[in-house]
C-alpha cells in the first residue's frame, strides 16, 4: 500500500516537472479592450490543452490593465500602448522592477466610416483635422454635405492614447468628441450613424467600412511592408521575468500555435 502511494507521488511529481504546473496554477491576465478576444481565445485554447492551469481575463482598458499590474492585483497586464515612464516609476517603487514588455502581437489601426459612406480615402492629415475640428463636414474629404459626427475610447484606452499621440500628434481631441466604453461600442454606433467616423483595432472591424489611410487599405501585407501608417504592438506587461506556469504560458503564446490564434482573430502574428 505504501509503495503504491509512494508511486503515486512520484508519477505525481513527474507530470509536474514535465508540464511546468501544478494543480491549481491560476495566472490572472487585465487590460486592453482590443485585446481581450485575443486574450480569451489564447486562454481557452491553452486551458483546453493544460488543464491544470486556470486563467481568466478581464478587459477594462490599458489604463486599468496598468493599474492593476502596479497595485499587485493581475499577473499579466495587456496594453495596447507602451508604458509611460510615470507609471514605470510606480511600479518601480512598489516592487524595484521595471517590469518585463512582450511584444505578443501587431495592429493596423483601423479607421472606420459607415457602410453607407463615400468616402474610401482619407490622408493622415485628414484624420488629424477632422479629430481636432479644423475639419467638420464630410465633403470637405469629397463626401455628402453632412456634418461629421466623431467617435472615440475613453482616456483610460490605450487606443485613445496612441491615437492621441501618433495621429493627433499630441493635440486634444475636439470638444464634440463623444468617448465610448470599448471599440465594439465605437463600431455598433458607426454603424448606426451614416455620418460617424471612429477608429479602433482590426480585429474589430466587421460590420462596418474601414478606410484607406493614405491610400492603403490595413491589410496584412500593406502592416508588414509598413506603407500602412498606423501600426503599433500590442503587449503584454509583468512585473518581472516569468517562471513555471507564466512563462510556460507566454512561451506558448509566443510560439507558432499561439501566433496562429493572432492571425485567427484578425491581428498580426510578431513571429
Amino acid at each position: 500500500m505504501k509503495h503504491g502511494i509512494l508511486k503515486g507521488l512520484l508519477l505525481a511529481s513527474v507530470f509536474v516537472l514535465a508540464t511546468g504546473f501544478g494543480p491549481g496554477d491560476k495566472i490572472t491576465v487585465k487590460g486592453s479592450d482590443t485585446m481581450v478576444i485575443l486574450a480569451q481565445r489564447w486562454a481557452e485554447k491553452y486551458m483546453g490543452k493544460n488543464n491544470a492551469v486556470s486563467i481568466q481575463v478581464t478587459g477594462g482598458g490599458s489604463g486599468t490593465g496598468i493599474s492593476a499590474l502596479i497595485n499587485g492585483t493581475t499577473d499579466i497586464c495587456n496594453a495596447s500602448r507602451p508604458m509611460k515612464p510615470s507609471e514605470l516609476k510606480k511600479l518601480k517603487e512598489r516592487f524595484g522592477t521595471l517590469g518585463v514588455e512582450i511584444p505578443c502581437a501587431k495592429d493596423g489601426l483601423s479607421v472606420y466610416v459607415n457602410e453607407n459612406n463615400s468616402v474610401t480615402d482619407l490622408t493622415l492629415q485628414q484624420i488629424k483635422d477632422i479629430y481636432t475640428g479644423k475639419i467638420t463636414n464630410w465633403k470637405q474629404v469629397g463626401g455628402k454635405d453632412a456634418k461629421i459626427v466623431l467617435y472615440s475610447r475613453e482616456n483610460n484606452s490605450g487606443t485613445y492614447v496612441y491615437f492621441k499621440d501618433n495621429v493627433l500628434k499630441g493635440e486634444d481631441y475636439a470638444p464634440s468628441c463623444q468617448n465610448l466604453p470599448g471599440t465594439a461600442a465605437v463600431v455598433n454606433a458607426i454603424a448606426k450613424d451614416p455620418n460617424g467616423i471612429g477608429y479602433g483595432g482590426a480585429a474589430y472591424g466587421k460590420g462596418i467600412r474601414e478606410t484607406k489611410v493614405n491610400g492603403f487599405a490595413p491589410t496584412k501585407e500593406n502592416i508588414a511592408n509598413g506603407k500602412y501608417p498606423i501600426t503599433r504592438y500590442l503587449y503584454m506587461y509583468l512585473r518581472s521575468k516569468p517562471t513555471g506556469a507564466m512563462k510556460a504560458y507566454i512561451d506558448w503564446i509566443l510560439s507558432a500555435e499561439g501566433q496562429a490564434v493572432v492571425t485567427a482573430v484578425g491581428y498580426f502574428p510578431v513571429k
